[in-house]
């Protein structure tokens, strides 16, 4: 297994994001040893409703519904759309995925992103208790967009944490005004692995109404899981699905990933390797005079950099790159992932 997790070390090492590697290989064994079985479609068949169960099992949510489809983007959009009415919009984080990284993609199936100021990469339940109160304060509030849904992700798009403490604020909030609150798990595996992280599968299954577990980003070749822990909150989910393009004809494709990702702690043991390596490269940043762009606890590291020295180490190590400062200077990410190695950080660490 370590030589197939290595085995890109000898070229420039990349840690542009935390998809760029294939998959776990015990993913690849079981999907090679499967391959030439017979089984319905749609995630009807055996494998998937197996990796239904062990979800189950683990958000402690024995009568949820689970859905797999094969994006976030794609899961953001089907699940946003499926949960707003036509005149609502989903409030999020001016850092949101939703808002910057998805191409508008929220806003083409006719919802508005309205958009609240970050703090840390998040936002508050008194931030969303006072947009909801200033709408139904608004006398013009009938020609409004009203707010319909919340969205948080855990990590969040900047790699902070929601406490424990502020994610039941949040939920507190959203149930008093009957409001869906939607968590974006796409790197949700190096969440729950980082030591700072006091919010478990079942704290999420208990306080959100909607969540997705990524799978792209932590060790599948792709697939999310859709988790509703309250059976039928979505009617007819599955059609939605369908209607979006997003139902996959091979459904047991994602149904036996998600099943091996969730044998044996498989998902959370794959986060650790990712925070393990990224505290090793934050280490090294600091000890040699880098400056971190902002803090954060889990597998993405913001780092500040000239652009000069920006372009220096881009051709001996390939990063990320998050977003112009000013004419001189720009944030690089550095991203570790499940299949991080030990040999490409040493390169690294080197190269800095």
């Amino acid at each position: 297994m370590n030589d197939l997790m290595t085995s890109g070390s000898a070229e420039k090492p990349g840690f542009a994001s935390d998809y760029m590697e294939g998959a776990h290989p015990e993913i690849l064994r079981r999907l090679a040893e499967t391959n030439m079985m017979k089984s319905s479609g749609y995630g009807t068949d055996a494998f998937s409703e197996a990796a239904r169960d062990r979800i189950r099992a683990a958000c402690d949510a024995p009568g949820a519904d689970v859905y797999f489809l094969a994006g976030g983007t794609q899961t953001n959009a089907v699940v946003i759309s499926a949960l707003l009415r036509s005149y609502q919009g989903v409030l999020s984080a001016d850092t949101g995925h939703i808002c910057g990284h998805e191409a508008g993609a929220i806003e083409l199936g006719g919802h508005k992103v309205i958009t609240l100021p970050n703090r840390d990469g998040k936002i508050t339940a008194e931030q969303i208790a006072a947009v909801q109160y200033a709408w139904w304060r608004d006398e013009n509030r009938e020609h409004i967009v009203m707010p319909g849904m919340v969205y948080i992700s855990q990590p969040t798009e900047t790699g902070t944490l929601y406490s424990l403490e502020e994610l039941e604020s949040i939920s507190a909030v959203c149930r008093e005004s009957d409001t869906p609150l939607y968590l974006d798990g796409a790197r949700l595996a190096y969440a729950l692995a980082c030591p700072e992280n006091d919010v478990t599968l079942p704290d999420i299954a208990r306080l959100c109404d909607v969540f997705y577990i990524g799978g792209t980003k932590c060790g599948a070749l792709f697939g999310e899981a859709v988790v509703i822990p309250r059976f039928g909150l979505i009617p007819g989910f599955f059609s939605i699905i369908k209607q979006h393009g997003a139902l996959l004809a091979k459904g047991r494709i994602a149904g036996i990933q998600f099943d091996t990702l969730f044998t044996d702690d498989l998902y959370r043991r794959l986060g650790e390797n990712a925070i393990r390596t990224a505290d090793r490269i934050r280490s090294a940043l600091r000890e040699k005079g880098y400056a971190l762009a902002w803090e954060n606890p889990t597998n993405q590291i913001f780092v500040l950099l000239d652009r000069e020295k920006a372009a220096e180490l881009s051709e001996y190590v390939e990063l990320g790159f998050w977003e112009n400062i000013d004419a001189e200077r720009c944030v690089m990410r550095i991203a570790t992932s499940w299949a991080t190695s030990d040999e490409d950080v040493d390169r690294l660490i080197e190269l800095l």
